[in-house]
């Protein structure tokens, strides 16, 4: 208010003295005759109107420095609205790329689940082919078995044969007497083709119980060998399935981590530090409870911020991938 009276009082002046050279000479009145009073009136008026002028241009000045500094101080505001829409464009550009590394292998994870589910489709062609073939293997056993039981019927003919012949040659040996010499080459005869006959149906019982022994053997250890590859597969699945799993909670810390990059607020001194945050979640995506592990004061609390502003992650709807993420420790790192 002082500087504003300052300038008004010597203004109020110097307009007055003008206006009253103004009215003089507009009346034509003549101070030629009184050289003196004109010298003694006008000389303080030219020098209250220098200073007067002087104190103007100060203040015109003044006003010049004030505009300048006032456009200075709004173009480094405009320059740093620029900077932050330019860091703005930036984090878009970043995580429509993260998203689109996102969907790459989410449609890989689906070629690899493919992948599995045919391998399972010819495994378990395989295991009906193995199946089939022990069928057949059966089949073929309950056949020999009843080749087995015509030999045994075979050879028991042959037995009640020999008993008949047997028979003959006693009631031949009664008759030893008369024909002794005849009958006695004739029992001979039939007592070696019998000894014969029965060492040819012995070795025939030995073959066949060798030959089903080594069935039984061949197909126990088929069958210990289908076991053996329907256990492979399964471990191999379960591999697969693993796998899967391990890459779903990957992918869902990804996008946990990506929705509370979008809602950090971050500033200079959070440049190149972390903060180690553990999230629990219901089965929804709500956040349950979030706290920090160690880190950046700092960081860790414009996570927290961050965490509680989304309310909600990304979770998996498959509840064996929900069981290994509802706990989770993150890392959390500003970017710039």
């Amino acid at each position: 208010m002082a500087d504003k009276s300052d300038v008004t009082l010597p203004l109020s002046i110097s307009a007055g003295i003008h206006i009253g050279v103004i009215i003089i000479l507009a009346l034509g009145i003549d101070f030629s005759h009184k050289p003196e009073p004109m010298q003694q009136v006008s000389a303080p008026a030219v020098k209250a109107v220098m200073v007067d002028q002087q104190k103007v241009a100060n203040q015109v000045e003044k006003l010049k420095q004030e505009k300048r500094d006032a456009e200075r101080r709004e173009q480094e505001r405009q320059a740093e609205l620029e900077r932050k829409a330019q860091e703005a464009k930036q984090a878009r550009e970043r995580e429509q790329a993260q998203i689109k590394k996102l969907e790459q292998e989410r449609k890989q994870q689906e070629i690899e689940t493919q992948k599995a589910n045919e391998a399972a489709k010819l495994a378990q062609v395989k295991q009906q082919q193995e199946k089939e073939k022990a069928v057949k293997a059966e089949a073929d056993r309950k056949l020999k078995e009843q080749e087995r039981k015509v030999a045994e019927d075979a050879a028991q003919k042959a037995a009640e044969k020999r008993k008949v012949e047997e028979a003959a040659a006693a009631k031949a040996e009664t008759d030893r007497k008369q024909k002794e010499a005849e009958a006695k080459a004739k029992a001979d005869k039939a007592k070696a083709d019998a000894e014969a006959k029965a060492k040819a149906e012995a070795k025939a019982k030995a073959d066949a119980k060798a030959k089903a022994d080594a069935e039984a053997k061949a197909r126990a250890q088929q069958e210990q060998e289908m076991a053996d590859a329907l256990a492979a597969e399964q471990a191999a699945l379960s591999q697969t399935m693993n796998k899967q799993m391990q890459s779903e909670v990957s992918k869902y810390q990804a996008m946990i981590k990506s929705t509370i990059q979008r809602n950090l607020v971050v500033d200079e001194s959070m440049r190149g530090k972390t903060c180690t945050v553990s999230v629990r979640l219901a089965n929804d995506g709500f956040v349950i409870s979030s706290q920090t592990k160690g880190g950046d004061p700092n960081v860790c609390r414009a996570a927290k911020a961050a965490i509680l502003k989304a309310g909600k992650l990304p979770v998996s709807p498959d509840p064996a991938v929900y069981n290994l993420m509802k706990e989770i420790n993150l890392i959390v790192e500003p970017t710039f």
